[in-house]
């Protein structure tokens, strides 16, 4: 930000590393503040303030909320002595000269501050404030904003052991039970950073007589504190789907990946402001409220200390498992269909069953129109290895 008058012709502040896209607790903040004039300006004090606060404010009924903490203050005079001063301590800056002024100050320890944040209700500010101070004059101001970041590693026991849990639901149809859905999932930990992959190992059952499909999400959930009050809100950041699943069967996920989308690391030491993540594995029931299990996540700064180790294992229960699935379920040879000779046409084309109304890509019907149907060539042995290479199957309910 540049404050412009006509005597000034420049008045803005220089980070030495414009490079540098954030700073850390404990790093040191260095720059200068640049002023030009356009004609004779006398100043009795250059002064920088760095700010660093949270700030929370939105509506509750006709009450507007608003909460503030202060996470940084600094103030400092710059000098002034390399230039000729009068008897009150002015200088005068002159048209055609460049003035520069450098100051630099040390940000408290980590663990003091808190990542910088901008959120539909509030945000997490830092900035430095240079100010002009002229004799019987009002004081200009030009201010400058820089990035927090937080490290948050999760190198720790407790983001790195597995966690999962399971849930269950019973159906009904107009009062009447209608059987019940159930999911058993687990993933290997909870500590991810942006562009990793989250492997889920899951099962689902479906005794009810609906036609049900099993997802899973990334939910961030960003919680707001103001006057006594708290406001949540929930965030879906990307999503993978399963195939539908009929009555009487059941659907298994053998490490499928969703990746972790390009966020902000959790933040959890603000005292107004709070970011949590987790995955939320779920199955769409038509007609029915959704059974949801949420596994929380930490997202942490990416480049913090060695994960190869976990990764390594992680790639190798994922290899393994892959394998044994091929495996199970690989054929010898490829299917021939050339001794089949029955007319398989459906007499009629197939309606959808019932719709999922939570799709958004367009492909929710159970089953599509079609006029005749027949089975394809023999397909080679390469296309049906792909086909069983991937992360789900159908089986029936044990």
């Amino acid at each position: 930000m540049v404050a412009m008058t006509k005597r000034l012709k420049t008045f803005q502040i220089v980070l030495s590393d414009p490079s540098k896209t954030f700073y850390c607790g404990g790093e040191k903040v260095c720059g200068r503040v640049e002023v030009e004039v356009n004609e004779m300006t006398r100043v009795s004090a250059v002064k920088v303030v760095a700010l660093g606060c949270a700030k929370v404010e939105y509506a509750k009924g006709k009450q507007r909320c608003r909460q503030e903490a202060e996470y940084l203050r600094h103030e400092e005079v710059l000098s002034l002595h390399d230039q000729p001063t009068d008897a009150d301590g002015s200088v005068v800056l002159r048209p055609g000269n460049k003035y520069q002024y450098t100051f630099g100050f040390d940000l408290p320890d980590q663990g003091q501050l808190v990542s910088s944040y901008k959120g539909k209700f509030g945000y997490v500010q830092y900035c430095v404030k240079a100010k002009l101070e002229r004799p019987q004059q009002p004081t200009l101001e030009c201010k400058k904003c820089f990035e927090v970041e937080e490290p948050l590693d999760i190198n720790t026991p407790d983001l790195l052991s597995p966690t999962g849990g399971s849930k269950e639901k019973k159906v009904t149809c107009m009062f009447i039970p209608d059987g019940q859905v159930s999911l058993n999932a687990k993933i290997d930990r909870r500590g991810f950073c942006e562009g990793e992959d989250i492997c889920i190992n899951a099962k689902f059952e479906n005794t009810c007589s609906r036609i049900v499909v099993p997802k899973a999400a990334i939910i961030a959930k960003h919680t707001y504190q103001a006057n006594g009050r708290t406001k949540v809100f929930r965030q879906k950041l990307s999503s993978v789907r399963g195939n539908h699943i009929i009555s009487g069967m059941c659907d298994a996920w053998q490490g499928k990946t969703i990746r972790v989308p390009k966020i902000k690391p959790s933040m959890l030491g603000c005292n107004i402001i709070r970011v949590e993540y987790a995955l939320m594995i779920y199955i769409h029931i038509p007609g029915s409220e959704k059974l949801i299990l949420e596994l929380p996540l930490v997202i942490g700064t990416a480049g913090l200390g060695s994960r190869s180790n976990s990764v390594s294992s992680q790639e190798g229960s994922v290899s393994n498992a892959s394998q044994s699935w091929v495996s199970l379920q690989m054929p010898s040879n490829p299917p021939s269909y050339s001794n089949l000779t029955r007319d398989v046409r459906l007499d009629q084309p197939l309606t959808p069953l019932l719709c999922d109304c939570d799709d958004t890509d367009g492909d929710s019907p159970i089953f599509m129109r079609s006029s005749s149907f027949q089975f394809p060539t023999s397909p080679v042995f390469a296309e049906t290895e792909e086909e069983y290479n991937g992360n789900v199957r159908m089986l029936p309910v044990c």
